[in-house]
């Protein structure tokens, strides 16, 4: 749907032309008569309005966008005044004494005005409304060119965000299958309550996260799901030290952002042992979002598919908090620790 915004400034523009033409048609004379003010608006709609489109709706568009002939569009303008002009000058002629004819202040008389100089004040209007065309198409086509091209950068900016979003679900659920396989090979008797969380975090993923936006209550209530899933894997329970402080409450978060890091802790990094456990902590207040996740590494863990999620995540939030987040990998030796800052 066309935007509303240029037939607004058209409105805008002709009501204040009118309200000039009223006022000055009412103070020529003290008591216009009912032809006189019909010829002066007829005069003003067929000439300047013509002026005004012609420039506007076809010399602009076919011969200055469209042919680039910029010459031949100069010529078409002075042709397009000068025609206008002679209109001007026959209409002016026929009606001299509302036209031609003004009230001299000094001795109260009616005076009329010499041909040549309605001429050139004639020449000036036409000019006035040939300027004021062109500006208004310029200014008009140049807003709806940006209009049009952030309309793309947003289109295509949400298109990547669904790709990487259809990329990390797949991902986390891939994850989640080999865990709950492991236990069902294993014949544990925690299937059934790894199935059952997998079904409710599942849940989240499929509806909560559709929304551009989640309150962080919820995202952080299905990182601990996701934590509850993971502990079902270890016959003692996984070795996690989950902290939280501060206010964890509607602020709008981008849902499943943190989900990636804490997957990562649990694939690439040892969870079963208490001596240096897998370190998960939040600090949040109404403006700040502190996110911090620290594995030991597992020297035997030699998968190079973990970063997918990883990756994902950085480029999301390039594209949902541009200049509105740090984050800050340490890969050191025996630990990897990610620290995400957010301005929420």
């Amino acid at each position: 749907m066309k935007s509303k915004g240029p037939l607004a400034v058209h409105l805008v523009f002709w009501i204040l032309i009118l309200s000039v033409l009223l006022w000055d048609t009412f103070n020529a004379h003290e008591r216009p008569t009912l032809y006189e003010a019909g010829v002066r608006f007829a005069y003003f709609a067929l000439i300047n309005l013509s002026i005004f489109y012609i420039n506007y709706t076809l010399l602009i568009p076919i011969l200055v966008k469209q042919k680039k002939k910029y010459g031949l569009y100069m010529l078409s303008i002075f042709m397009l005044i000068g025609i206008m002009v002679l209109i001007k000058i026959v209409v002016a002629s026929l009606n001299s004494d509302f036209f031609l004819s003004y009230l001299d202040e000094r001795t109260g008389k009616i005076e009329y005005l010499e041909l040549t100089k309605y001429v050139v004040f004639s020449i000036f209007v036409s000019g006035f409304f040939v300027v004021v065309s062109a500006l208004l198409k310029l200014a008009i086509d140049w807003f709806g060119s940006e209009r049009i091209q952030r309309d793309l950068v947003s289109e295509k900016r949400d298109m990547e965000l669904q790709f990487l979003k259809s990329q990390l679900n797949p991902h986390f659920l891939f994850n989640s299958l080999n865990n709950i396989y492991s236990l069902a090979y294993q014949k544990s008797e925690k299937t059934a309550d790894a199935i059952l969380k997998l079904s409710e975090i599942m849940r989240y993923m499929i509806y909560e996260s559709n929304d551009s936006w989640v309150s962080l209550s919820k995202e952080v209530a299905y990182v601990q799901s996701y934590i509850e899933l993971q502990k079902l894997r270890f016959k003692d329970g996984a070795a996690v030290e989950f902290t939280i402080n501060g206010e964890i409450d509607d602020q709008p978060v981008v849902p499943l952002i943190l989900i990636s890091f804490v997957e990562n802790a649990f694939k690439h990094g040892v969870a079963n042992d208490p001596n240096d456990p897998i370190r998960i902590n939040i600090i949040a207040n109404q403006k700040i979002l502190h996110f911090s996740v620290s594995n030991k590494k597992n020297k035997y863990n030699k998968d190079l598919m973990g970063g997918v999620g990883l990756n994902n995540v950085e480029r999301r939030l390039q594209l949902l908090y541009p200049e509105r987040y740090k984050l800050n990998i340490v890969n050191s030796e025996t630990h990897y620790t990610t620290e995400l800052m957010l301005d929420i």
